[in-house]
């Protein structure tokens, strides 16, 4: 149990180790998901379209949207830039670094998911099929206008009985693959010209504003955190006091039962620390309240 507890506690404090790893089993997710999913171009030419670019962007779009939910750090920035300005001013730089840090983690997996499909190029060959030009190919020369439109709508499906002996079926899905390989390979090599770009040329700026932008979003989210854990721990014993009290005022017919109630004072110098001055429920909200709109100052000099 010792050791779970540890694991909890850590992954507890380390908020972007969690997520990195969410974002990593999200990115799996995603190409395990593409894999096994049973791909089947309509071959109508007014489906294709919406079904090959419906199959490379609808999916990204659920994933950015589970990856913005996953991600913790997205409430706790909502929280800090709508929250009202108190007694501690808000800091548009930490704001702006968590929205990109919670941004960058959240496209992850989507981008993934479009890079797959179009290296696997399915979906654009789908998309695209019928939207190319016949005299490029040999085998729709003499083809009316409305059967090279159902032609080209049925080159992703090699199985139906019009494109079996068709020569141009395989030449335009080649020329369509190809493209969207390059596409996807260009992408790739794009991000990580970028992504090495980025961290290498990190440290010739000034680092001052991402040090103090990266301590101050982590102290947000954990002063969240031990704030929750406060209010649990308070609410535990303020229960607790409410529970003895009533008991307290029923002391004549516990007696008849024989139940004996705890000394007075046992326990009570811990719930002194968090109770004190506080008996009420309106004292609570007020506390809550004075919370929300006049955050102290981080100061504590």
């Amino acid at each position: 149990m010792d050791r779970f507890r540890m694991i909890f506690q850590y992954f507890q404090s380390n908020s972007e180790s969690v997520m990195n790893g969410i974002c990593g089993l999200l990115a799996l997710a995603s190409v395990k998901m593409y894999t096994s999913f049973d791909f089947s171009c309509p071959c109508l030419p007014q489906y294709n379209m919406a079904y090959g670019l419906g199959i490379m962007f609808v999916p990204p779009v659920i994933l950015f949207l589970c990856g913005l939910i996953l991600n913790r750090q997205s409430l706790v920035m909502l929280e800090e830039w709508r929250r009202p300005q108190g007694r501690r001013k808000k800091d548009v730089a930490v704001i702006r670094y968590m929205c990109s840090s919670i941004m960058q983690r959240a496209m992850v997996a989507p981008v993934v998911w479009i890079i797959v499909t179009l290296l696997d190029g399915k979906c654009l060959i789908c998309a695209f099929s019928g939207s190319m030009d016949p005299e490029k190919f040999v085998g729709f020369a003499n083809v009316s206008t409305a059967q090279v439109q159902q032609l080209l709508a049925k080159v992703p499906c090699k199985d139906d009985e019009l494109m079996r002996n068709n020569t141009s079926r395989k030449a335009v899905s080649r020329y369509l693959r190809c493209w969207s390989q390059a596409l996807g390979w260009s992408i790739l090599l794009i991000l990580i010209i970028a992504a090495f770009l980025a961290r290498w040329l990190r440290p010739c700026f000034n680092q001052t504003t991402l040090l103090q932008a990266r301590h101050w979003s982590n102290y947000i989210d954990i002063e969240q955190k031990i704030f929750e854990e406060t209010c649990c721990e308070h609410s535990r014993l303020f229960a607790h006091k409410c529970i003895l009290h009533f008991f307290e005022s029923m002391q004549q017919e516990i007696k008849l039962h024989s139940f004996s109630l705890p000394r007075e004072g046992e326990g009570a110098e811990g719930e002194e620390d968090l109770l004190r001055g506080i008996t009420d429920q309106d004292q609570v909200n007020k506390l809550l309240k004075t919370w929300y709109y006049e955050k102290p100052p981080l100061d504590v000099s």
